[in-house]
């Protein structure tokens, strides 16, 4: 038990200097370069893309389901409303036993 708030307390820390850090060092930019600015745009779709790809490769029926559902919703609402609804959704057909 104690090694797994170690590595949770690690992990915030690990997590909170590397924000810091990327703060510390755009700060220093007087303008960021457009290149730097689409690349860093890009990062929270492609993390979602890390996140939902095995559990679409690996995952049943159900899980495809609330995937395509969800990336569809994304194409009206927002990233955050579209992933909030799939995670209810899959929660939802969780507990119905699907």
């Amino acid at each position: 038990m104690t090694e797994i708030w170690f590595l949770a307390i690690l992990a915030a820390i690990l997590t909170y200097g590397t924000r810091v850090a990327g703060h510390l060092v755009l700060s220093r930019f007087e303008h960021v370069p457009p290149r730097v600015e689409a690349a860093l745009d890009a990062v929270p779709p492609a993390m979602l893309i890390t996140i939902v790809t095995p559990v679409f490769v690996d995952g049943g029926w159900t899980e495809r389901l609330v995937i395509v559902a969800a990336g569809l919703l994304s194409l009206r609402l927002s990233v955050l409303a579209s992933v909030t609804a799939g995670c209810v959704a899959m929660a939802t057909l969780r507990h119905v036993g699907l």
